[in-house]
């Protein structure tokens, strides 16, 4: 699918350079920059799922024992 944006100059001679280098097409340098974008933000989600207690200073198992003894 073809998608039309804008960006800088700098940004063009960016991606060209590193075509370059990598003997790899513009499109295709973007196409990577894209997927490694979409990861990263699926990864930072995930991240967040994870610790949901935090900073509040009880463990899961202290705050299962504390609620079990309301029973």
């Amino acid at each position: 699918m073809r998608t039309l944006i804008d960006i800088t100059e700098l940004q063009v001679q960016a991606l060209e350079e590193i075509a370059r280098k990598e003997k790899l097409s513009r499109a295709a340098v973007i196409r990577a920059a894209v997927d490694d974008y979409i990861q990263r933000r699926r990864r930072v989600e995930i991240d967040d799922a994870f610790g949901l207690w935090g900073d509040g200073g009880i463990d899961g198992l202290s705050y299962q024992e504390k609620v079990r003894s309301e029973w």
